[in-house]
């Protein structure tokens, strides 16, 4: 047997607070009435930023605005010829001073699902697609490409096309854009994320195919939120983290519409823990002319509230934190079985439902439990004090942890790698991980095995440095 220490770089276990991912979103229109900037983005507290968002023409990603892609003039930057400009490039500035941080870009949201059918439907469209995936985050400095299509088979905006074999398609278009990236990641010696935002309702779920899409997508984000609104029969919540056994709605909204069974389907659908971030949403929703009984609660009522942060019925954290909670008429009150907050003022018939510190934590501590791979929330300028994001990475940081294998070492023997660590105490399983990136984060390493033991053995890689770490849980 011999050392393979000119090859292999063996680690602990990763820091708690990287070993979860916090992944943001930055929406182009912040830079207008928000005015929240990409320079106002606090990347220490993020492991992803996903910008959002850009548009699909004539099958191919596009820029969603171009004015605040990659020609808004920030300081410091110049308008000679080749210059970058915009907010594509102050993510590579935010890049350059968070090296442990990724950007992706979104492609698709809620107003701009429309052609994702077409682009996924056919051989030559997939293609297509595929490979203007892999242009655009070269060309604008991304590290990968996350697809939030709103939604395949059913459902989303008026304009949305649908095909009974939406899901299927999607899996295919998903497996060309992994080849597209694998084969950039072989050129340009670092890998490149493929992520999805998906949808927490149950029949959107069980229209994808959920195995084969964990095969080739890094990440799933959520969206556990906008479970209830202006559209809904009664007042309910936004984001509830459990179900309520006596809210009035129908199933399988009753049963169903709260993060923890639509993490769950993920789950018992086949994706990893560890691929699934749960949403949190960083804004409250409004109703309206609500009937003054329950605290506003599962009431009847007519429309969202007239008033919100930059339209009726929706309030940035922001804004609830500085002018309603427990303010102005607003009383807050805690739902102890849902886990969320809200707001009620009887005297204008409004009823809010949002998040806020202690439902955020909550949240991040059900993730923690379930062992799930991180948070998601949208968006950043709904939270431009940062309250609840330094509430969600403070929780990360603390969360306990099983003290970390030690003496972990590699020896190879014929063609089989071998490795050891010692045991630790309450440990029940260890899982070993591996990168070829000396950058990745934890969570996108490769989950080589699981195992019970204090040994292992895999195939020697090939040519090239690799990086090793065993997690004790």
């Amino acid at each position: 047997m011999r050392s393979l220490l000119s090859k292999l770089l063996l680690l602990c276990c990763p820091l708690v607070a990287a070993a979860y991912s916090v992944v943001g979103y930055y929406p182009s229109w912040a830079i207008y009435a928000r005015n929240y900037l990409v320079t106002d983005i606090p990347a220490d507290r993020l492991t992803h930023i996903n910008y959002a968002f850009a548009n699909i023409s004539n099958g191919e990603v596009v820029l969603g605005d171009s004015y605040a892609d990659v020609d808004r003039f920030y300081p410091g930057d110049c308008w000679d010829p080749g210059c970058r400009r915009g907010n594509f490039q102050q993510l590579r500035i935010l890049k350059q001073q968070n090296t442990l941080l990724k950007t992706l870009i979104s492609v698709g949201g809620w107003t701009w699902s429309e052609n994702f059918s077409d682009a996924a439907a056919t051989p030559a469209a997939r293609e297509t697609f595929a490979n203007s995936c892999a242009v655009f985050i070269i060309e604008h400095g991304f590290d990968g490409v996350d697809l939030d299509w709103e939604y395949p088979v059913f459902g989303g905006d008026w304009d949305v096309e649908h095909r009974p074999e939406d899901g299927a398609n999607f899996t295919l278009l998903c497996n060309r854009i992994r080849v597209k990236l694998d084969s950039l990641a072989q050129i340009n010696g670092r890998p490149y994320l493929l992520t999805l935002a998906v949808s927490a309702g149950g029949e959107h779920i069980d229209d994808l195919e959920l195995p084969q899409l964990a095969e080739v997508v890094d990440f799933f984000n959520v969206m556990t939120y906008d479970f209830q609104g202006a559209w809904s029969a009664f007042t309910g919540f936004n984001a509830p983290l459990y179900a309520d056994p006596d809210d009035p709605f129908s199933e399988p909204e009753h049963t169903t519409f709260n993060l923890h069974t639509a993490m769950q389907h993920y789950v018992t659908g086949g994706v990893p823990r560890e691929k699934l971030h749960a949403g949190l949403a960083f804004y409250g929703k409004g109703f309206g002319n609500v009937a003054d009984a329950n605290n506003g609660l599962y009431q009847s009522f007519s429309g969202p509230s007239s008033n919100g942060t930059w339209e009726p019925g929706v309030f940035d954290y922001w804004q609830l934190a500085q002018s309603y909670v427990n303010q102005n008429g607003y009383t807050r009150y805690f739902h102890p079985l849902t886990r969320v907050p809200y707001l009620h003022n009887p005297t204008a018939n409004i009823f809010i439902s949002y998040d806020d510190t202690v439902s955020i934590a909550e949240k991040c501590d059900y993730i923690i439990a379930e062992e799930f791979g991180g948070a998601m929330f949208w968006e950043l300028s709904c939270d431009r004090n940062s309250v609840l994001l330094n509430k969600v990475y403070q929780t990360f940081a603390n969360a306990p942890d099983i003290a970390a294998p030690q003496a972990l070492t590699a020896t190879v023997s014929g063609d089989s790698l071998h490795f050891r660590w010692q045991a630790v105490p309450g440990a029940t399983e260890y899982t070993l991980w591996s990168s070829a990136d000396a950058l990745a984060l934890p969570n996108n390493y490769t989950l080589e095995l699981t195992t019970a033991n204090t040994q292992a053995a895999l195939p020697v890689p090939g040519a090239g440095m690799k990086l090793f770490f065993v997690r004790a849980q």
